[in-house]
Order: C-alpha cells, then sequence, then structure tokens
C-alpha cells in the first residue's frame, strides 16, 4: 500500500488517535453553506471542539473557521455565512484537542492553491504511516501548516504527476494506510471517497437537485435530504453538474467497520451500515444479557450512549431499568 508497516492497522505504527469526527459536503445548492452549517449541527457529537467550512462559486473558495460549536459561529444571519458564497460547500466538525500550538491551522477543512487549481479537503478517520510520509514530504521540501494527518493528503496530491484532480487523489490515497472518509472540492465539483477497509461510514443523499455527502444519515435528515446509499468499502463518486458517477479504483479489501460506530461514535436516530444504531446498541444490551447475566436490583445506564443498551439488557434479563447517573450536557464531552 504505502511506506511503512504492511498492516495498515498496527498500533505501534499510528501517530496518535486524534481525528474522530464528522465531515459533510453539498453540490447544487445556493444555499450550500447553511445547508452544510445545519449537517455539521447533525454532526455536532462527532466534534466538538472546533468546526469549518469551505464554500466554491465557481471560481473562487471561501472559507471560514471557528473554535467551539458549530451555533456558535455559523449563524445563518452571520456576517461570516454571508461571505460563505456558492453552489458547493464541505464541512467538518473536529474531535481533537491536541495537535500544534496553534488550534486554529489545526482546522479543516484545509484549502489550497494548487497547479491545477483550487483543492479543498476534510477528513474523519486516522492514517497510521502519516508520520513517515510527513517526514519523505519535508525531507523533499514540503511545508507543514498543521500536525494533522489530513495535510500529509493535501501535500500528496500536490505532489502527484497525474493529471486529473480525481487521478491525483486516487494516487496520493494509494500511498497513505489506515481509515478516512473524505469530502473534496476542485474543478467545480464535491468528491466523496471511503477507505478501501470502510472504516469509517460515508453516506450519500438528495434534496431536489441537491447531492449531499455525509459522516451519517441524521446530517441528511436535519436538511430534508433523503438518503441514497452508503459508499461501499473503497469507492469514489464524483459529484458534478452531470450528475454522480461512482468509481472503484481500489484493491477491494475485507471489511474492518468500526464497531464503535455503534457502540459510541454516531447518533442513535443514524443508520449505519444498514442498521439503526438505536436498535443495534439495544441489541448489544440484550445479548450481553444473556451471556453475563447477574442478579441485581437496577439496570443503570451511563449517559448518553449506555441509555439504550441498558434498556436491551434490562428487558432481556427482566431486571428494573432507571436512571441514576445524570449528565451535564453543558459541561463539554464526558
Amino acid at each position: 500500500m504505502g511506506v511503512g508497516s504492511t498492516n495498515p492497522f498496527d498500533i505501534s505504527a499510528h501517530d496518535g488517535f486524534h481525528e474522530e469526527c464528522g465531515v459533510f459536503g453539498v453540490f447544487g445548492s445556493d444555499e450550500a453553506s447553511i445547508l452544510t452549517a445545519l449537517g455539521l449541527h447533525a454532526l455536532q457529537h462527532r466534534g466538538q471542539e472546533a468546526a469549518g467550512i469551505v464554500t466554491f462559486d465557481g471560481q473562487l473558495f471561501h472559507a471560514h473557521r471557528a473554535l467551539g460549536h458549530v451555533g456558535d459561529n455559523f449563524g445563518a444571519d452571520s456576517p461570516q455565512m454571508k461571505q460563505l458564497r456558492g453552489h458547493v460547500a464541505i464541512g467538518h466538525n473536529r474531535y481533537s484537542t491536541s495537535g500544534n500550538v496553534n488550534p486554529m491551522m489545526e482546522i479543516q477543512p484545509f484549502s489550497s492553491r494548487l497547479a491545477f487549481g483550487g483543492f479543498a479537503l476534510a477528513h474523519n478517520g486516522n492514517l497510521t504511516n502519516a508520520s513517515r510520509l510527513r517526514s519523505s514530504l519535508i525531507e523533499t521540501g514540503s511545508l507543514f501548516q498543521s500536525s494533522s494527518d489530513t495535510e500529509v493528503i493535501v501535500h500528496l496530491v500536490a505532489r502527484s504527476h497525474q493529471d486529473s484532480v480525481t487521478d491525483r487523489l486516487v494516487d496520493a490515497l494509494k500511498q497513505i494506510e489506515g481509515a478516512y472518509s473524505l469530502v473534496c472540492v476542485a474543478d467545480d465539483m464535491l468528491i466523496g471517497v471511503r477507505d478501501p477497509f470502510g472504516v469509517r461510514p460515508l453516506i450519500l443523499g438528495q434534496r431536489d437537485d441537491t447531492w449531499i455527502l455525509a459522516s451519517e444519515s441524521c446530517a441528511l435528515d436535519i436538511v430534508g435530504a433523503t438518503a441514497v446509499r452508503e459508499l461501499a468499502p473503497g469507492e469514489m463518486v464524483i459529484i458534478d453538474r452531470n450528475g454522480v458517477q461512482s468509481l472503484s479504483p481500489f484493491t477491494a479489501m475485507p471489511s474492518r467497520f468500526c464497531i464503535f460506530e455503534y457502540i459510541y461514535f454516531s447518533r442513535p436516530d443514524s443508520v449505519v451500515e444498514g442498521r439503526g444504531v438505536y436498535h443495534a446498541r439495544k441489541a448489544i444490551g440484550g445479548e450481553l444479557a444473556h451471556e453475563a447475566h447477574i442478579d441485581a436490583d437496577l439496570v443503570i445506564p451511563v449517559p448518553d450512549s449506555g441509555v439504550p443498551a441498558a434498556l436491551g439488557y434490562a428487558e432481556a434479563s427482566g431486571i428494573p431499568f432507571d436512571l441514576g447517573i445524570i449528565r451535564n450536557h453543558y459541561v463539554g464531552r464526558t
């Protein structure tokens, strides 16, 4: 695959688990930035430290990135939103608090003016060989502005000798190892890519003539879009004025979908890998009751993601369910 370990999930080679985030993309709407802000709001649970939106109006890129929650920085009537003009947009919610001493430099989407034109990218996942690739790129003259894995992809795209932006992106992704779901903007098109192992989710939706890519189906619901389908592992979709084109440029791999999407990351009202997250969590709790039944007076959940599992355990075991731990939703991630 790329430089370094032959096992893309070798923990010893990992550069740090620091990017469990949410991505969202829109093509074909004059309200692309507003839809993206709404989508990011629905994906706020995937990243609460910072958010960013990049738009394209056919000629220029426009960007706004800020620390904090989406609602605090991307209000529909805010001056920042009025500057985010265009019919194409991508957005990103950041999970991590680690990284560069200047946290603003870590906020995605990353955008750059490359030799072939403008390019913007938002990434959910982790690259296990990012450190080695970064070192190699720096040795040959690349200058990095952040400590994010994602910037490695941007540099690889810039260095590629392929002709089209999609071929450059494929060339770059064939050099990396690990997990990624990407949304990109270039050449007046929206691109979505899911890694060959399918570790992180990415779903395609549609609202009239507008196409949408999102980490979870709950982000489609909030903008009134209908889920079309989830991208297959290793699939790339290219969305432009001619519609949606699907490519399979990567070697098929056995699925490595992250079970923590069901356990913790995803919102309970999302459908992931064809299964409702709420029902999956409840079924996990029921199975635990069958496999590890204990005598107890109450089943008490650890909120919020533990509630459906506790309900499932209570129903399967016959032990009463009740609340014993209250979460304060205003103190950040617990």
